[in-house]
């Protein structure tokens, strides 16, 4: 579980300093202004952490597994064209610094690289534990559709795709979960798959397919994407991939989504932190905003812990403002520009 984040030179960022909630985390901001990219950076950074734990069992943390480990996955999740490229842009060299802070500080670390690094950093402050969980990623685009062999020509080829496909494709392949929790998961499944219409398996081609009770199979490409991004989500939660003290990035929950699965998806995201587990989203998304709003005045949740983090342009540098409550964020441009809209509405009848 993650505690804080701070940062120097990081893409759009001259500096921020970000303390996590343990529930829900959301990131609010329009296009280009780093919601991505607060969601990507922690996710690489314990991805990395977590493959080197399993690629290399009971060994502990040195500079020598988790240095080139770490550079390699930022390269593949952000895809730049170095890694110097994710520092501020700005004449001259600088130096971005990453901090990130765990529940469990034994997992802490610091790492700098270079803007004219071309895949190094350098790690101040090593771990002394490996982060064994690994965090899930959910990107905009749902992968169900393109799970059959998608792992493997992603090995083995060089493609133009960001490694969270990768790493979520490996999740969802996994075996469904027996056992004590089972009864927690299908609290959580329940009303995705009453929305679906049914629930998802996996068959021995590799091909998704959604199961429809009296109705059989449904091949997974004929089912309209709302939901397929609604049965990843399941398939995620069916596999006990997203368990207490892990963590969850999603990445503009409500593309592709109608209001009446918004509404849907705002209520796993609730329940997903209640029961323990850390979730972070980045939107711009108003509907979404007030159905979770909507949702945390209700007495089962009134005591969720939750972090706001409004996002905004300011010069040449995005800049975050936080707080407990959407109402504590000064600028949210999707509000402003819905009010807006009202306005100019209004003024035509």
């Amino acid at each position: 579980m993650l505690k804080s984040l701070s940062l120097k030179n990081f893409t759009v960022f001259k500096s921020a300093d970000i303390e996590f909630s343990p529930g829900l985390n959301i990131f609010i901001g329009e296009n280009g202004c780093g919601k991505t990219h607060l969601l990507k950076l922690p996710y690489s950074i314990s991805a990395g952490s977590s493959e080197v734990s399993k690629k290399f069992s009971g060994t502990t943390p040195t500079k020598a597994l988790l240095q080139p480990a770490l550079a390699l996955k930022l390269l593949n999740v952000f895809r730049p064209d170095t890694l110097g490229r994710l520092t501020k842009r700005k004449q001259g060299r600088d130096r971005c610094e990453v901090s990130l802070k765990y529940k469990n500080s034994s997992c802490n670390i610091d790492f700098s690289f270079a803007t004219n690094s071309k895949s190094e950093v350098d790690i101040e402050l090593m771990p002394q534990i490996w982060v064994e969980k690994s965090p899930v990623y959910l990107p905009t685009r749902e992968l169900l559709t393109i799970y059959p062999g998608f792992v493997s020509l992603y090995e083995n080829y060089h493609l133009e795709f960001e490694e969270t496909w990768r790493d979520t494709c490996l999740l969802l392949g996994g075996a469904l979960s027996k056992g004590p929790r089972t009864q927690q998961i299908n609290s959580l499944l329940e009303p995705i798959e009453l929305a679906m219409g049914g629930g998802v398996v996996l068959d021995n081609n590799g091909r998704f397919y959604l199961s429809i009770p009296g109705s059989g199979n449904m091949e997974m490409p004929l089912v309209a994407e709302g939901l397929r991004k609604l049965a990843m989500l399941a398939r995620l939660i069916a596999t006990n991939s997203l368990t207490e003290n892990s963590c969850l990035f999603w990445d503009e929950p409500e593309t592709n989504l109608n209001p009446k699965l918004i509404k849907i998806a705002a209520r796993v995201i609730a329940d997903l932190a209640k029961k323990g587990i850390q979730v972070f989203i980045g939107t711009h998304s108003l509907f979404l905003m007030r159905e979770i709003e909507i949702i945390l005045e209700e007495n089962l949740y009134h005591d969720m812990k939750i972090k706001v983090f409004g996002i905004d342009f300011n010069g040449d540098q995005s800049v975050i403002e936080s707080g407990d409550r959407f109402d504590d964020i000064k600028h949210i441009t999707s509000l402003e520009e819905e009010l807006s809209q009202s306005d100019r509405f209004m003024g035509i009848n």
